[in-house]
């Protein structure tokens, strides 16, 4: 049964202009099935149904551009193929009652030649090169090195993200998310470690910042603000190996500032390293969300009882939840019931058919 204690986390509310039926957000989660060309398969369907009884899915990191991708098999939302097929994800996950949005992604220096079109250099602000290593066709790689880009093709990148973000709104999604964090394209012109510019887009922090602001304006123009929402992981560092910015709390308190005066959907924040412990103590994200204004999704390692607290003392309006769902479609009933969790194999993460995929049993199968 659910007591007065942990009715908040399961109650509808709305973030912008996307009504939920509970605070329980279904995290983005790269899977690694679609093709080659970005395109779905109808395994999609399936797997996001199955997960529809989030208060809100936001979809697995999607690229904007074939520039954009930076590890195999992701999907992408730059071609009427690709908006064919995810509609029937946006319309199968409405029939079950619940919504989602898109994430729109750009690895920057997070990828490899052979991902790229004619083998050319990844993209970055600066040419440094990451660490760590990207997945590819032929297994991982190192990331190859990137070229920074020239100050008159970033407004091509903005392009990008509108394209996208007309495509996603074609496909029938309840809004967009822009992924301004892990360390990818966006953040990397955030963070003075990966920043080295001296233009318009480097320096100071209003520089380093412009980018991100360009693209939730252009972004939000095409959706609505209220249908826009915001990522941001101001301390992880383990992708590509990045090195947090040198003042973390200045630079993404500057940047929400400013972009909480859009009247954004929500900002989503990843407390801490990704796959590491709640960081919550470590940074003051309740100055963010403060400086934000709008409604705020927890992210990083919550349990059941983190997320009935957040929500209780209202330290965040929703709490998302990662690899919990790979295993358990049915999370928020587990959850409302305090049912054991299936511990999914990271051998199923990525890459593969159904099995790992679509074929987790609910706690309905397990009663019959």
């Amino acid at each position: 049964m659910t007591d007065m204690n942990t009715t908040a986390l399961f109650s509808d509310t709305s973030i912008g202009a996307i009504d939920v039926a509970n605070r329980i957000v279904m995290a983005p989660l790269t899977r690694s099935r679609a093709g080659m060309d970005g395109v779905h398969t109808p395994l999609a369907v399936q797997y996001y149904t199955q997960r529809a009884s989030a208060g809100l899915i936001i979809t697995e990191a999607t690229n904007i551009s074939q520039q954009g991708r930076g590890y195999a098999l992701t999907p992408g939302i730059y071609t009427d193929a690709h908006v064919e097929a995810w509609r029937p994800v946006t319309e199968s996950v409405h029939e079950a009652g619940g919504r989602i949005v898109l994430q729109l992604w750009h690895v920057g220096r997070m990828s490899h030649v052979s991902l790229q079109e004619g083998g050319a250099a990844p993209v970055a602000p600066s040419a440094i090169q990451a660490g760590e290593t990207v997945f590819t066709l032929d297994g991982p790689q190192p990331p190859s090195m990137p070229r920074a880009l020239d100050t008159d093709e970033i407004p091509g990148i903005v392009g990008d993200y509108a394209n996208a973000a007309r495509k996603a709104k074609e496909a029938g999604f309840d809004g967009v998310e822009v992924h301004a964090a892990n360390c990818y394209l966006l953040e990397q012109f955030l963070r003075d470690s990966t920043n080295r510019r001296t233009d318009r887009y480097g320096g100071s922090i209003e520089n380093r910042a412009r980018l991100v602001i360009e693209v939730v304006t252009e972004v939000s123009r095409i959706w609505g603000s209220d249908r826009v929402g915001l990522r941001l992981s101001p301390l992880t560092k383990a992708v590509g190996d990045t090195p947090l910015d040198s003042d973390p709390q200045s630079m993404y308190g500057y940047l929400v500032e400013q972009l909480g005066r859009l009247g954004l959907a929500y900002l989503h924040c990843v407390e801490g390293q990704t796959r590491g412990e709640n960081a919550a103590d470590a940074f003051d994200f309740k100055a963010l969300s403060r400086a934000f204004g709008g409604a705020y999704i927890a992210n990083n390692s919550y349990d059941r009882e983190l997320a009935i607290a957040a929500v209780n003392t209202g330290r965040a309006d929703l709490v998302a939840f990662g690899r919990p769902f790979i295993g358990n479609p049915d999370l928020v009933e587990r959850l409302r019931r305090n049912a054991p969790l299936f511990d999914a194999p990271q051998s199923s993460y990525y890459g593969g058919g159904a099995e790992g995929y679509t074929d987790f049993r609910t706690l309905a199968d397990q009663d019959q």
